[in-house]
């Protein structure tokens, strides 16, 4: 009986590490995605492109994918200047890969309207971005009168 004690308290060791690797792996994921809203609210749009992996994709709303660092940087200097975006809640999704899933609810301020927003975030086993899908959540009605 002491071998299947002492097995089981393996097994229940290793279980906790790999949820303690986890919950780090996501507190490192969190860390990102805050850093993403703080340099993107402050203007800082080189520095929020280098937290995507090389290839990384952008989806922003009623547009295809800005792909690569550069182009995500040059398309937020046109496209996100006095805009701020404000994260309210976060969920971890669960994925079919090693990468992690977060979805990040809030809004998007600018100086003609807010909305409602939600940020969804795919970031590799290193924590660096993967892509971002930026969905506006309002009616159509809203949404056509926000479109260019």
């Amino acid at each position: 009986m002491e071998g299947v004690s002492s097995h089981l308290l393996r097994v229940e060791n290793v279980l906790s590490k790999e949820s303690d690797r986890k919950t780090a792996s996501a507190e490192l994921c969190y860390s990102v995605i805050h850093q993403y809203f703080e340099t993107l609210n402050a203007g800082d749009f080189q520095t929020t492109a280098r937290l995507f992996i090389a290839q990384g994709k952008l989806y922003p709303p009623f547009e295809g994918a800005i792909v690569g660092q550069e182009a995500i940087a040059a398309y937020l200097e046109k496209e996100a200047k006095g805009i701020t975006a404000l994260a309210q809640e976060s969920i971890a999704e669960a994925a079919e890969t090693d990468d992690t899933q977060v979805k990040v609810t809030g809004t998007v301020q600018t100086s003609l309207f807010t909305v409602n927003a939600s940020w969804h975030f795919v970031l590799n086993s290193q924590t660096e971005i993967v892509s971002v899908r930026l969905q506006l959540l309002a009616g159509l009605g809203e949404l056509l009168s926000l479109k260019r």
